[in-house]
């Protein structure tokens, strides 16, 4: 059986004891990874507080250089990061290797934003006091940030962190996912070729115990979090006076309305609905509908979704694989069955079979369903009509969550009240709220937490802006 070993200040270590990476189609246990343990974390902090003394004077070139070495070294095995993503993610492998160009993109966007962070010349003899004097600022730094990741996008989601810490010339300690650490360990193979320095690069699979000892260090500047809310929050109650960065997932919304193109509207939110099981934090969970064309959408959306192969995620031609365990299959299950007894509607799917829960569309349903009101992250929609803009609008902001959400509209009017009025992060136009690319910002409000990615906006959050005045 394989064992991978872990990365503290750039050398790959033996922890205490091992556990084993599962792959969620077949069963098959992929590798024994070494667990950290409590001096392995102690090392970690020194090696990044240590190292951050020299990145922090590494000129934007050498940051820059880093990066694009990164990016080349990613790029060189995308098929090695895919089938490894594949294969202990579950991921569909063409979304696989879609999130593989993407991580390329993300350490390419960032070599960019290295070279060009800049700051501002501010005028100060605005008032007598002022005369003769100018003001500009720089942003600098702060430190050694940790990065906790989530299973669903093992390697990118990972990119957006790691990426724009580089870029701004801190030092890192990731916390990747249980279920999914072997991509991260692959990362940190290339990172540890890219010219990095040595001691930036902390990769240690760790208890949440450790994680949590980690969030309330002293000598950690900044903890930068993906996952759920609860335990989101619950970490931010513990940082203290450090800076956190939360992105907290949803229950996004896409609304369709009266004059929405529907076959391509029912496309899209099937696809955003479904592929990679609903895993995704801005997956399509509520679709709003113009009570006029409810029902010739809910065809087109019944028949869309019932075209999408559901399958083993090796296989190309497979968008639903399974989901990352048949506990959270589970879950799914007792979410709809709940929502069936309280009156709700199914319209296809909701048979479970192992940790295989198929396309499953409801109808009839409240928010006070958890299938509306909490984040699914499953491959579960509800339908909903409405009669306005202002009702579907209101519909959208009844949820505690706000990361992103879609409208299909040609209606100028109704997109500038959308996007004015929809408490979410950002607003997708004739498109789903899926929709993401490397350099936007993204996050969300609410519950769905508070700070942003997309590099130039993360490495905003992971430095200071600081003052001279001449």
């Amino acid at each position: 059986m394989i064992q991978k070993q872990f990365i503290v200040g750039g050398e790959w270590k033996n922890g205490t004891g091992t556990l084993p990476v599962i792959a969620p189609y077949s069963g098959e246990t992929l590798a024994l990874v070494h667990q950290a343990g409590p001096d392995d974390v102690q090392q970690a902090i020194i090696a990044a507080r240590s190292a951050f003394v020299l990145t922090a004077q590494t000129a934007s070139f050498e940051r820059a250089a880093v990066l694009r070495s990164i990016a080349e070294g990613i790029r060189l095995r995308k098929e090695e990061f895919a089938s490894i993503i594949s294969a202990e993610a579950g991921k569909p492998v063409t979304a696989a290797l879609a999130e593989v160009d993407r991580a390329v993109s993300t350490f390419s966007i960032a070599a960019e934003e290295a070279a060009r962070m800049s700051g501002e010349v501010i005028p100060l003899d605005i008032t007598p006091a002022g005369r003769g004097r100018r003001g500009s600022v720089e942003r600098f730094p702060i430190g050694v940030i940790l990065c906790i990741t989530p299973f669903n996008f093992p390697l990118n989601l990972v990119a957006h962190k790691l990426a724009p810490a580089i870029a701004a010339g801190n030092t890192f300690i990731l916390k990747p996912a249980p279920q999914t650490p072997l991509t991260a360990l692959l990362l940190g193979e290339v990172m540890l070729a890219s010219g990095l320095a040595k001691g930036s690069v902390n990769i240690l699979p760790a208890s949440n115990a450790l994680a949590q000892s980690m969030v309330e260090h002293p000598d950690i500047a900044m903890v930068s979090f993906t996952g759920s809310a609860r335990v989101g929050w619950a970490l931010k109650a513990s940082a203290g006076k450090k800076k956190v960065a939360l992105e907290l997932g949803g229950n996004a919304a896409a609304v369709i309305n009266v004059d929405a193109d529907l076959p391509a509207a029912a496309a899209r939110c099937a696809a955003g609905a479904f592929s990679y099981a609903g895993q995704v934090c801005i997956k399509v969970q509520r679709i709003l509908v113009h009570h006029s064309v409810a029902d010739r959408f809910e065809a087109l959306f019944k028949e869309a979704s019932a075209a999408l192969h559901v399958g083993d995620p090796s296989d190309p031609a497979t968008v639903v694989g399974p989901m990352i365990s048949e506990q959270e299959a589970v879950r799914v299950e007792t979410w709809v069955n709940e929502a069936v007894s309280s009156g709700a509607k199914i319209v296809a799917g909701a048979k479970r079979k192992g940790k295989f829960f198929p396309p499953t569309i409801l109808k009839d349903v409240t928010m006070g369903m958890k299938v509306c009101s909490e984040e699914m992250f499953g491959p579960v929609v509800t339908l909903e009509s409405f009669s306005t803009i202002e009702d579907a609008v209101q519909k959208v902001n009844a949820s505690r969550y706000g990361l992103q959400a879609g409208i299909f509209t040609n209606d100028h009017a109704a997109i500038q009240y959308s996007y004015r009025a929809m408490q979410v992060g950002g607003l997708i136009v004739n498109d789903f709220p899926t929709f993401r690319v490397d350099n936007m910002p993204y996050g969300g409000v609410k519950d769905s937490g508070f700070g942003r990615e997309g590099v130039r906006y993360a490495m905003q959050e992971m430095t200071e802006p600081k003052l001279l005045v001449l």
